[in-house]
């Protein structure tokens, strides 16, 4: 059977849920409903709050906090097709926690591999980075990732930054994570417009740029592996590789 849901997280809870009790065989989990349809029985799953909120402490009661920020991280591999494997995942730990660690399981080496993937990445991002000064003192960044890393940037910022305000903005996904005086949020954007910076931004990051050509040793010059220690993928938004 074919399971059809909304790609929420809580819709997710709400699948494991359904599928627990109404005992359901699954084949294949989708987001969006398949142009063609062969002989397949579609069954889609409404996110629910209270199904999701029972499936959570269930995890939270069976699952260490480890094996919970696994799950949490998975999912936030989100141009990745991982539903399936995080089905049988919580399978699994429900079932017997310690046959997490057999990576013979092909579900378990995917889940396995796809985090080393995403905690790759974030380390990467917590380095390239760049945040940009606006007009009000908010620290702004860009950014465009293969995976949904904001929670992490966030968090990580949060704790470098202090009491400064910043935002974070992934472009790709439409979120933003700000953070102002009072509160810390993941924000969906709908719209945008073009931020105002501080009178101050464009010398930084004239001075930024200087000093990076400055400290670069020219008998040294090697593109190649400047290119594999800083793919070109996340040079969009940082200052010291734009013209």
């Amino acid at each position: 059977m074919m399971v059809l849901y909304d790609g929420s997280f809580e819709g997710f809870l709400t699948l494991v849920y359904e599928v627990y009790y109404a005992k359901l065989h699954v084949s294949a989990i989708v987001k969006k409903m398949p142009e063609r349809l062969v002989f397949e029985r579609v069954y889609e799953i409404l996110s629910d709050e209270t199904k999701a909120t029972k499936v959570l402490h269930a995890l939270q009661k069976h699952f260490t906090k480890e094996r919970q920020r696994t799950i949490f991280n998975i999912f936030l591999c989100d141009t990745k097709t991982h539903e399936h494997s995080l089905l049988e995942y919580i399978r699994i730990g429900f079932k017997n926690p310690k046959l997490l660690g057999n990576i013979t399981n092909p579900h378990l080496f995917y889940i396995q591999t796809l985090e080393k993937e995403l905690l790759s990445l974030v380390h990467k991002m917590y380095g390239f980075t760049r945040f940009e000064e606006l007009e009000d003192g908010t620290l702004y960044a860009k950014i465009e990732t293969k995976f949904n890393i904001l929670p992490f940037l966030g968090e990580h910022f949060s704790k470098r930054l202090g009491k400064i305000p910043f935002i974070i903005h992934d472009m790709t996904r439409s979120l933003a994570f700000v953070k102002d005086e009072s509160s810390t949020q993941i924000h969906s954007i709908a719209s945008f417009d073009a931020p105002i910076y501080s009178q101050n931004e464009a010398h930084i990051k004239e001075l930024w740029q200087r000093f990076f050509k400055a400290t670069a040793i020219q008998s040294r010059h090697n593109p190649k592996l400047q290119k594999n220690l800083v793919p070109l993928l996340y040079r969009t938004y940082m200052s010291e590789f734009q013209a």
